[in-house]
């Protein structure tokens, strides 16, 4: 049996997402087992693991091992990577099953050292080289504008430090950013604002959202992205998630069943399979104890 929701709408579900900060290691054969499953249910993309440091983030350590044993015969879903310098893009890229390296860039500089250990100087830089490494590999640089809507360290922010950010990133030639709600504090104001001037002003982008959410909000946040145009939504199956080098207090990624009944209701069309998403959902329960 397959579900229905847009054929122009993209989840990308973030399994890496939701692990990177749990409280309790995940052994790398429960992983694979969780990610395999994943894959079976039609996602279009698939945020798998990381390429960073094993003593930053030591969940993700296991990323080499987990890839090498996904099972992608049959499955059209791709595989995209959070890499954090060249180093880490460098190992990628050496993976054919990986097609996306994703780059976060934040456009609030405390949170680019915290989460990066570089500078928003040094960020630019980094980007330039991981995006021609991925030029040279065969590979697609997605850049997340981490703490699109805001920041909670008192550094500057506005609208159009967001537009600038995006606008230097187009220039650059990257054709895939998503904005990123890092700690949950958008507004769909906010939200809606950005992306119908990003998507109107930059036709040869595409722009997604990466939000986190709660219960009480996640639904004005996709309906705001959604209006907006945008066509693009990373998620996590049960809202499990967020960055631990953002707070304290880890605000839970846009839930995934929970977008996908929001875009079946309105009748839109492409095809995910009902019964692998159960399956994952009864792993998922099981994965995060």
């Amino acid at each position: 049996m397959s579900l229905s929701y847009s054929k122009r709408v993209q989840i990308i579900e973030c399994p890496r997402d939701a692990m990177q900060g749990w409280k309790t290691l995940i052994p790398t054969q429960t992983k694979i087992t969780y990610l395999n499953s994943l894959l079976k249910v039609g996602f279009h993309t698939l945020d798998c693991g990381s390429f960073v440091s094993a003593k930053a983030i030591p969940q993700m350590a296991d990323t080499k091992e987990v890839i090498a044993q996904l099972s992608l015969e049959g499955s059209k879903t791709k595989l995209l990577v959070i890499v954090a310098n060249v180093r880490g893009a460098e190992e990628a890229v050496r993976f054919e099953q990986i097609t996306y390296l994703g780059f976060p860039f934040s456009i609030s500089p405390t949170f680019q050292i915290r989460n990066t250990n570089s500078s928003i100087k040094e960020s630019l830089l980094r980007v330039d080289e991981i995006q021609n490494l991925c030029l040279k590999n065969n590979k697609e640089l997605v850049l997340y504008l981490s703490m699109a809507f805001g920041n909670p360290y008192d550094d500057g922010y506005n609208e159009e430090t967001l537009l600038h950010w995006a606008d230097e990133m187009v220039k650059k030639n990257i054709k895939i950013i998503s904005l990123a709600d890092t700690v949950g504090i958008a507004t769909p104001d906010q939200i809606n604002f950005a992306l119908a001037t990003l998507i109107a002003a930059y036709p040869q982008a595409e722009f997604g959202v990466h939000l986190h959410s709660t219960a009480a909000d996640w639904q004005e946040k996709l309906a705001a992205a959604l209006d907006a145009g945008c066509k693009r939504f990373d998620g996590a199956l049960k809202g499990i998630g967020g960055c631990p080098m953002a707070t304290n207090e880890l605000v839970g990624n846009m839930n995934t069943e929970r977008m996908i009944g929001y875009f079946k209701e309105m009748d839109m069309i492409r095809f995910l399979n009902e019964e692998a998403l159960e399956d994952s959902l009864r792993l998922a329960e099981q994965v995060f104890v």
